[in-house]
């Protein structure tokens, strides 16, 4: 199963997420959730280092199947849009494979 949890502080604002495992919805190389889960989320951090001027620390192990992105400073409008986008495309993949696949998790800090 993958676990997405994303982390905002108590004024709304996004301070880290995290993306941890790997689907299990097929084999390795097959699995088209987590393929789908991937692509959104380096898309997403892809966009937000070209398209924004926001800082942003990604630390990642391709073996544990975890990558996250975590900001320090409140977002420009732009990386929240982009924020935005990804929380979208998440809960459609989770709308779509349920909770056998995938789980998202929000928290406050």
């Amino acid at each position: 199963m993958t676990t997405i949890t994303i982390t905002r502080s108590s004024d709304d604002n996004y301070k880290r997420i995290e993306c941890k495992g790997h689907a299990g919805f097929d084999d390795y190389g097959k699995d088209i959730v987590c393929a789908a889960v991937s692509v959104l989320t380096i898309n997403t951090i892809n966009s937000l280092e070209e398209l924004t001027d926001d800082d942003l620390v990604v630390t990642q192990d391709e073996k544990k199947g975890i990558i996250t992105m975590e900001f320090d400073n409140k977002l420009s409008d732009s990386a929240v849009l982009l924020l935005k986008s990804y929380e979208l495309g998440i809960n459609g993949i989770y709308e779509e494979y349920g909770k056998k696949y995938l789980n998202i998790k929000i928290r406050r800090e």
